[in-house]
């Protein structure tokens, strides 16, 4: 009763958590990201927030993702969470197409994008013991053919 009474419902649970990962992962970072005038920057910048990011919590995110497929309500917390992320590069590719034509349909830029993005794809990339550097390193040139721009 006393998780009940402290969250409202097991919903609230899982959002704060999922809100101390994004403290923890400093998550916070993303308005600077978003204010930044230069989109292909911005994009660069968003890719190393989120390496950082799937660092801080990396074991436990595996953790919660491997029960997600299993329980449908936090499956649907990650999700919903994730879709955040989805609408963030939605954001920095429209920014970007408004500067220069996208090599494929935007909802597919974004879709690329969400891919490198995602703890699936960070995890991959680091379980050769590379940091949030090196994996941010590789993603960058991936997202930047992506959109069609050069170095940011």
């Amino acid at each position: 009763m006393t998780v009940y009474y402290r969250f409202g419902s097991r919903r609230g649970l899982l959002e704060a958590v999922f809100d101390d990962l994004a403290a923890r992962g400093h998550i916070d970072q993303l308005p600077q990201v978003f204010a930044q005038p230069d989109p292909l920057r911005a994009l660069s910048d968003y890719i190393d927030v989120f390496a950082r990011f799937w660092t801080s919590g990396r074991v436990l995110t595996r953790r919660l993702q491997a029960m997600g497929e299993m329980d449908p309500e936090l499956g649907e917390a990650l999700r919903a969470r994730q879709e955040r992320r989805r609408h963030g590069l939605n954001v920095i590719v429209s920014r970007i197409g408004e500067r220069r034509s996208l090599p494929v349909p935007h909802e597919d830029v974004v879709d690329v994008l969400f891919a490198l993005t995602s703890f699936d794809t960070f995890d991959a990339l680091a379980e050769k013991a590379r940091g949030p550097k090196e994996v941010a390193a590789l993603l960058r040139p991936l997202a930047l053919a992506a959109v069609g721009g050069k170095d940011a």
